[in-house]
């Protein structure tokens, strides 16, 4: 592909926990690393999953077990992200978090005491440095409507609403869609919507054929992903040793996702087409 001057940063989001937000952002992004992109994850997550499993990842990599002598707090306090960026494997990196992380909005009003806004667009400031080095930057956040994810929201281009076929899923991607437009509204973000990732909570089940429909008549049929996520008991595992490629289930897996990646890249180039008229990503 063209390098490109600036990444793409795309949040991975649903106002629902339990989704899969964090298991399709990493697999996303490992299946952009392994057609050529650079991507940096960005775990913006207390919780820490997406680090938990890229470092995992890495381990069984390199057999390098990675220390930190500084957490993401630290190094937002610094004012200087890039220290702790970690390269997983070729093309892929990890912006790690911590559960100091939590910490991050009471920093955030201590900075900026009166004024929500600069709380909302600070992370934008910080992040915008590393954005040279990247193609893509994705951002996985928790599924709270909190100044986490608010300032990940703010500082991206596009958003991937990941849909788990449930009932709770389907409402959490509404109030979350919904929420994009509050946000730009009231502190000027400039995104937009990729697409609705519908991941199926059970293979060909009604229950989940019905929610895809339901979500179809919802969003709008050209909204949604063709392609969708399926039940792998391989992505469990992955959670244990983090991702791996040694078997045909992990080639399975990796297949999947590989089809996901492309599509991905589709509807980024039409949206930037529709943007600028000219389309802005090639491999």
């Amino acid at each position: 592909m063209e390098k490109r001057e600036e990444a793409i940063i795309v949040t991975f989001g649903n106002f629902k926990g339990g989704t899969g937000k964090t298991t399709n952002s990493t697999m996303i992004a490992y299946a952009l690393s392994e057609m050529g992109y650079k991507v940096l994850l960005c775990d913006q997550d207390p919780q820490a999953n997406a680090t938990t499993l890229f470092l995992k990842t890495k381990a069984s990599v390199t057999d390098e077990i990675v220390t930190f002598n500084k957490t993401l707090m630290a190094a937002i306090q610094e004012e200087d992200l890039g220290q702790i960026v970690t390269e997983v494997k070729e093309n892929l990196y990890l912006l790690p978090s911590f559960s100091d992380f939590a910490l991050y909005p009471r920093y955030l009003e201590k900075k900026f005491p009166a004024d929500t806004s600069s709380r909302v667009k600070y992370f934008a400031s910080l992040i915008e440095p590393l954005k040279k080095d990247y193609d893509f930057i994705f951002i996985d956040v928790p599924p709270t409507i909190s100044v986490i994810t608010d300032a990940a929201l703010y500082a991206s281009d596009f958003v991937v609403v990941v849909l788990q076929t449930q009932e709770r899923s389907l409402q959490g991607a509404e109030v979350f869609t919904g929420y994009l437009q509050s946000l730009i509204d009231e502190y000027g973000a400039d995104l937009d919507i990729i697409g609705i990732l519908p991941v199926l909570l059970k293979n060909g089940a009604a229950v989940d054929l019905a929610t895809l429909e339901n979500a179809r008549e919802i969003f709008g049929p050209e909204n949604l992903f063709e392609n969708v996520v399926n039940n792998m008991e391989r992505l469990k595992r992955f959670d244990i040793t983090g991702i791996t490629n040694e078997d045909m289930h992990d080639r399975k897996v990796h297949k999947s996702y590989g089809i996901i990646a492309e599509e991905f890249i589709q509807r980024l180039e039409s949206e930037l087409t529709e943007v600028t008229g000219v389309e802005q990503l090639t491999k």
